[in-house]
């Protein structure tokens, strides 16, 4: 393409289809202040180009792919190890049953390290296509697992696929959706929602008839096969999304990760693509895009130069990024602190529920494993509202994406701390469900409200610190199940107290990302 711009040719920098200016802010004053003003300029121009092309094909089949499978298996997984473990106790009978959340937390860890900063070096792309992949791999060699030190190992391998789910997918799908429709980051959480639904549907028939009685003194492993059979379904549904990723849904690489490469001319290419494939046009050019280079020095294209920029790759910026100002940093020093104690206070409680279930139905004379999964299916099935509810709240004036996170967050921790007054079975059945709801809202909003907060260059990474919280705190869950115990209502007091203290903070957020669209 012409590198000088055409005359003739819109100014994309401010101005969406037929010359209207963009009904959306092009992002927050505070993320302002630690961008490049060249990438900001180049980050805005696609932003209009995104919007001028509107939401269509393309975007609803990535709605489709990055929610249906990504946002589905970051609950689908970790409900499967905790569906999975009063059976796998009653089998192996380990001295220390957390140790299995514990060994799929450190996966979980590692994956969003991994997948999370690596998407900022390497490209989304790969790591959109290798993620499920790797979960459905490990999770069907896990079915033959012969003790609990092998089960523990598969899940920590199929978690490091897990984890890199969100930071990838929530970064690619934000990166191609218009500004007008960003709120679709929170119906994402809907899959979430539906995830653990079908978890438990398939856990009810295939656990609750096959797996040994709770009172039994002994358990082999041929009257125990529910589990394994539970593990080659969902194994075998995560193979099916890896080949519906791979082979059917050709993803293209994020224009403004291409751009913020030096790769101007590929990012207008993927745009005019994403164009064509929703049967409409873009009048985006190269010179659009390079126009914003005219008052600084070019990217050097020798030998030495090229170096440099891959050995830059691998160093600290992209974190220093998010600190660059005192605002940025504490902005993400908040959030990454809000996922810590999530992090904590959700599989703290929500990874042994089929556990505490068990146990203390068994204290209200209903403990049968026939009742426990009934009541997950019961539970799951009030996540999917709680799921839309989020994505109405975060639209209303009056709430945003902070109002909405703060109270769902706080009233999930309430919930929480009402269950500990239950007498009968049903009464517990009653608070998890009330909690299970406002959980979803949170998560909803949550999910939308992080990706949003980061510039393109830096939002793998900052997803990826975020998760990174989040996972490390996670990894504290069974060890103080480990020594709270479980039969106990500790663990419960300590999970609902980390969530009203992460409502309590979410006040404290320095901005409002409702209506803006992300750089």
């Amino acid at each position: 393409m012409d590198q000088e711009r055409n005359p003739d040719s819109p100014d994309l920098s401010d101005r969406g289809r037929n010359g209207s200016v963009a009904s959306f802010e092009a992002v927050p004053t505070l993320l302002k202040e630690g961008l490049d003003p060249v990438y900001e300029g180049k980050a805005q121009t696609l932003n209009t180009a995104v919007q001028d092309i509107g939401m269509g094909k393309y975007q609803w089949q990535l709605f489709l792919i990055v929610g249906g499978f990504g946002w589905a298996s970051d609950n689908l997984w970790p409900i499967v190890t905790s569906l999975i473990l009063p059976a796998i106790t009653s089998e192996f009978s380990p001295s220390q049953p957390p140790l299995l959340s514990l060994a799929q937390n450190i996966g979980l860890l590692a994956g969003a390290i991994f997948w999370g900063f690596g998407c900022d070096i390497f490209g989304r792309r790969l790591a959109f296509n290798m993620t499920v992949g790797i979960t459905a791999v490990f999770g069907l060699i896990a079915a033959g697992s012969p003790n609990f030190a092998a089960i523990g190992i598969f899940a920590c391998f199929w978690s490091v696929g897990v984890g890199g789910n969100l930071p990838v997918d929530s970064a690619i799908f934000l990166e191609f959706l218009p500004g007008s429709h960003q709120y679709l980051l929170t119906i994402l959480s809907v899959f979430w929602a539906f995830a653990q639904l079908l978890a438990n549907l398939v856990a009810w028939p295939l656990l609750g008839y096959h797996t040994c009685s709770s009172t039994a003194t002994t358990c082999t492993k041929s009257e125990n096969f529910g589990w394994r059979y539970f593990m080659i379904a969902m194994g075998g549904l995560s193979f099916i999304m890896w080949c519906c990723r791979f082979f059917v849904f050709h993803l293209y690489e994020s224009p403004k990760f291409l751009m913020g490469r030096g790769k101007d001319e590929d990012a207008v290419a993927v745009v005019h693509e994403v164009a064509r494939r929703n049967h409409t046009t873009s009048p985006l050019t190269l010179a659009d895009l390079q126009i914003h280079n005219r008052e600084n020095e070019s990217q050097g294209t020798d030998a030495a130069a090229v170096l440099k920029r891959r050995l830059e790759k691998v160093n600290l910026s992209h974190v220093r990024s998010l600190f660059a100002t005192p605002k940025l940093a504490w902005s993400t020093t908040c959030i990454m602190t809000i996922w810590a104690f999530i992090g904590l206070g959700f599989p703290l409680y929500n990874s042994f529920l089929p556990y505490i279930q068990q146990t203390r139905g068994a204290d209200f004379g209903d403990g049968s494993i026939y009742i426990t999964y009934r009541n997950s299916l019961i539970i799951s099935v009030l996540g999917v509202p709680g799921a839309l509810l989020g994505g109405l709240l975060v639209e209303v004036p009056r709430f945003g994406r902070k109002g909405a996170l703060a109270l769902s967050t706080a009233l999930t921790g309430v919930f929480l701390f009402a269950s500990t007054t239950a007498v009968t079975s049903n009464a517990l059945l009653g608070w998890n469900c009330a909690y299970n709801f406002m959980s979803n809202v949170m998560y909803a909003v949550l999910y939308a409200y992080t990706p949003e907060i980061f510039p393109t260059k830096d939002r793998g990474t900052g997803n990826a610190l975020t998760a990174t919280a989040n996972r490390v705190f996670g990894i504290m869950a069974p060890i103080v199940a480990i020594y709270a115990n479980l039969e106990t209502a500790a663990p419960v007091y300590v999970s609902g107290a980390l969530f009203i203290a992460a409502g309590v903070l979410a006040l404290a957020l320095p901005f409002e990302s409702r209506g803006k669209a992300s750089l």
